[in-house]
């Protein structure tokens, strides 16, 4: 990621998108995946991801 001294927001985009252009299609996908895979192993440590639930209504 590129960090500057200033906030700058166009020259971060710049750096992401030829960054992500340098990739082959297969390079992004396992990037892509792996993140996926991170972001649910956090979530089930944190508690966010419960298993599923079957809810019975109640007829009245």
């Amino acid at each position: 990621m590129y960090k500057s001294d200033k906030n700058n927001e166009k020259k971060e985009l710049e750096f992401e998108l030829k960054y992500q252009k340098s990739l082959s299609l297969t390079e992004r996908f396992r990037m892509m995946t792996g993140q996926s895979k991170l972001i649910l192993e956090m979530l089930i440590k944190n508690g966010h991801r419960k298993p599923f639930e079957v809810i019975k209504r109640a007829r009245g």
